[in-house]
C-alpha cells in the first residue's frame, strides 16, 4: 500500500473507533446522566440523528487531527496532545456554558483517555511516522 493510501486507512480506522468509543460512552454509558443534567436545565438533550451524524464527523475530524500531531511527535505526546485539545478544550468550554455534568467526568476521563490513546496508536501502527523529533 502507498503511503498515502496507509494515512487514509489510518485516518479511517482511528475515526471509526473514535466514533465507536463516543457512542458507547455518551449513548449506551452515560445517557441518563446528560437526560437528567439537560432536564434540570430545562432542556431537551439534543439526541436527534443530525446530532450523531455532526459527532461522527466531529470524531473523523479529530482522526485527521491525530494524524496530522503524530507526523511531528512521539506516540506518547501524540496521544497527549490530541487527548489535551479534543477533550480538555471542550470539556473547558461545555462547561462554561453549564451543560456539562461534571457527575460524567470520573467515567469520561478515562474512556477519553483510552479512545485518545487507541486512536493514536491505531495511526502509529497503520502509518509510522518515521524519524521525528521528540
Amino acid at each position: 500500500m502507498t503511503p498515502f493510501g496507509k494515512s487514509i486507512v489510518s485516518i479511517l480506522a482511528a475515526g471509526a473507533w473514535i466514533t465507536l468509543s463516543e457512542f458507547v460512552r455518551n449513548e449506551l454509558l452515560l445517557k441518563s446522566k446528560w437526560i437528567e443534567h439537560y432536564q434540570a436545565l430545562g432542556m431537551t438533550f439534543p439526541s436527534e440523528p443530525v446530532n450523531g451524524i455532526v459527532w461522527m464527523v466531529w470524531s473523523f475530524l479529530f482522526a485527521g487531527a491525530v494524524y496530522a500531531i503524530s507526523r511531528k511527535y512521539s506516540l506518547l505526546r501524540t496521544f497527549l496532545l490530541s487527548w489535551f485539545m479534543g477533550f480538555v478544550l471542550m470539556w473547558l468550554v461545555i462547561g462554561n456554558m453549564n451543560v456539562l455534568p461534571l457527575g460524567i467526568l470520573p467515567f469520561a476521563i478515562p474512556l477519553s483517555l483510552l479512545e485518545a490513546f487507541v486512536a493514536a496508536y491505531l495511526i502509529e501502527k497503520i502509518a509510522p511516522a518515521g524519524s521525528r523529533p521528540v
